[in-house]
């Protein structure tokens, strides 16, 4: 399903309605409205997270020897850089002032300079420029009636069921009925019950619903019913790959590693059967895909000191990709289902040995099983993980000493230092390799608030590398390489769209207060083993650095329902609770 993004000249008659102004107005024609001067502001390529444009102003009034022309943009936009024009912002308002060499601007004469910005959510043209203080208007080189050949304005709202280019961009987002109830139910609960959070298919069952819950039409009818009249988009994580996360017992699945065929014909054909039901047409359909799959297999493979059996085995079969693909085919026949794939977090793919490797496995899984680039809307990074979004307290270029932050025990060479960060490089190197250049990503911060007393006010002291970092940093994990049901953990940005350039939007795809896994051993009948990294006594392996776990004690198995750690989360919120 291929994404797009268009950036249209819109036509403004926009009139100066100072008198005395400092041009004087020629005629525009019988009937129209004399302007002083007129713009020609053209977005020249628009990859979804940037932009270049040209902008030509031209001078209807008298000479000048200097000019300077202002804006204020409507959106998130931000200048880069430019040329032909000493470009300044300030919040979202931008001037643009002549170089030494293009000062003088005649009666009718023009001047031309271009830009790169950033941008996040939609990219429209500003709606007002000013020529040394006087507004102008702005020229689309024709008419001012509209064209029926057109295409329509990307900043207008969509038609209702079309497809769009960020599915959380003007849509309310479900919130299940089923997890809201347990967040009520719990002290102060009340305060976060009615945040959108993803729903677990993490299992066959989980199709029709389990133990008498609410299976995945029941999620879809409720999902209608608070769409009422505006854009509603629903979060399905697909979660049930043979051999599921072969190097973490707790999240073990039902699948056996050779199951592929089961895999397709009574797990995704089904999903896929009543996703496409017209009656869900005029839903925005997110699906995360496969967590905590494809990266196994770069970094817990042999020869590596992290390798696993049961990774070495998926990777020998391929069933991972294969299933990937598959479900991406699949499901991306489908108008309104958007496809986000996991793409890990920095704490596990930040390294340059990881990084690109990772990549090039994404691009494999989605070129696999009849799948196409196309069928992926974007990735989604930190799914059930913990890592900070943005530490502002240090950066990866810092240095204390002459010692590189690279260089600490905490970053121990990584390039990158939060989520946010890693998450737009990611996005970047995957469009360098051929996925869609408008891809847009999601970052799960349900548990990577990390407020609370512990949160650091400022930089560490720079007695050395160590001290700067570990008493700068937000994330207060023993190690990046923990990542079980981890103590002072807390709420992090409440979910919302279009936060931040290339990213989609900040998600809660893993509900708070359900479990990463059990602490001891729990028999089940879901296939979940015990992995001693939700073990709270536990000192460690190769993947944690040999560190303690920092797991809260008396976990139940994944996916159930843990009040001590949603308290914790509510603890340690940040931002805050209110």
């Amino acid at each position: 399903m291929t994404r797009s993004r268009t950036a249209m000249l819109a036509a403004l008659a926009l009139v100066a309605g100072a008198s005395g102004t400092a041009f004087a107005a020629q005629s525009a024609g019988a009937g129209a409205a004399a302007v002083p001067c007129t713009v020609d502001y053209q977005v020249q390529n628009d990859w979804g997270s940037g932009f270049t444009a040209a902008v030509t102003v031209t001078n209807n009034g008298a000479a000048t020897s200097g000019w300077s022309l202002g804006w204020t943009f409507a959106g998130s936009q931000q200048v880069t850089n430019g040329w032909n024009a000493k470009l300044s912002q300030s919040g979202a308002a931008v001037t643009a002032a002549n170089e030494s060499y293009n000062g003088t601007l005649s009666t009718g004469g023009s001047a031309s300079f271009g830009f790169q910005g950033t941008y996040s959510g939609s990219n429209a043209v500003p709606a007002t420029f000013t020529l040394n203080g006087v507004t102008c208007n702005v020229d689309d080189g024709g008419s001012t009636d509209p064209d029926p050949t057109d295409p329509p304005d990307p900043t207008d709202p969509p038609v209702e069921g079309e497809r769009v280019d960020n599915p959380y961009d003007g849509a309310k987002v479900y919130v299940n009925p089923e997890w809201s109830a347990k967040a009520a139910a719990e002290p102060g609960g009340d305060r976060i019950a009615d945040q959108p959070t993803g729903v677990w298919l993490d299992r066959i069952a989980a199709i029709e619903g389990v133990n008498g819950g609410m299976g995945l039409r029941d999620h879809l009818d409720k999902a209608l019913e608070q769409k009422g009249s505006g854009e509603l988009a629903i979060q399905l994580v697909i979660y049930n790959l043979p051999g599921r996360d072969c190097a973490a017992l707790a999240s073990n699945g039902e699948l056996g590693p050779d199951e592929i065929g089961r895999y397709k014909t009574e797990y995704i054909d089904p999903i896929s059967e009543i996703l496409a039901d017209p009656k869900y047409a005029d839903l925005r359909i997110v699906t995360t895909v496969e967590i905590d799959s494809l990266p196994n297999l770069v970094t817990n493979v042999t020869p590596r000191p992290t390798a696993t059996e049961n990774c070495d085995e998926m990777k020998a079969n391929g069933n991972y990709q294969k299933g990937v693909g598959y479900a991406l085919n699949k499901l991306g026949d489908i108008d309104n289902v958007y496809n986000y794939v996991d793409a890990g977090h920095h704490g596990w793919l930040g390294w340059d040995s990881n990084f690109g490797p990772s990549a090039d496995m994404f691009k494999t899984a989605a070129t696999t099983e009849g799948a196409t680039v196309d069928d992926v809307h974007g990735f989604i990074v930190n799914t059930a993980n913990y890592s900070a979004l943005k530490e502002e307290n240090f950066k990866i270029t810092d240095s204390v000493n002459g010692t590189s932050v690279r260089q600490s025990d905490w970053v121990d060479w990584n390039q990158y230092t939060d989520e946010l960060s890693y998450a737009q490089a990611m996005r970047d190197k995957l469009v360098s390799i051929g996925f869609d250049q408008n891809l847009g990503m999601l970052i799960d911060t349900s548990r990577n608030g990390w407020g609370g007393e512990a949160r650091p006010t400022g930089p560490g002291a720079t007695t050395d590398v160590n001290t700067y970092v570990d008493g700068g940093r937000y994330d207060r994990r023993i190690h990046l390489g923990n990542w079980c049901n981890q103590s002072g953990a807390g709420l992090g940005e409440r979910p919302q769209a279009s936060p931040a350039a290339g990213i989609d939007a900040y998600v809660w795809m893993k509900p708070p207060g359900e479990s990463d896994g059990a602490s001891e051993p729990i028999d089940n009948d879901e296939g979940k083993g015990f992995d001693r990294m939700c073990d709270p006594t536990y000192q460690g392996n190769p993947r944690n650095g040999g560190n303690p776990s920092g797991a809260l004690p008396d976990a139940p198995i994944s996916g159930h329902w843990f009040s001590a750690q949603f308290q914790e989360l509510m603890k340690n919120a940040y931002p805050p609770l209110s």
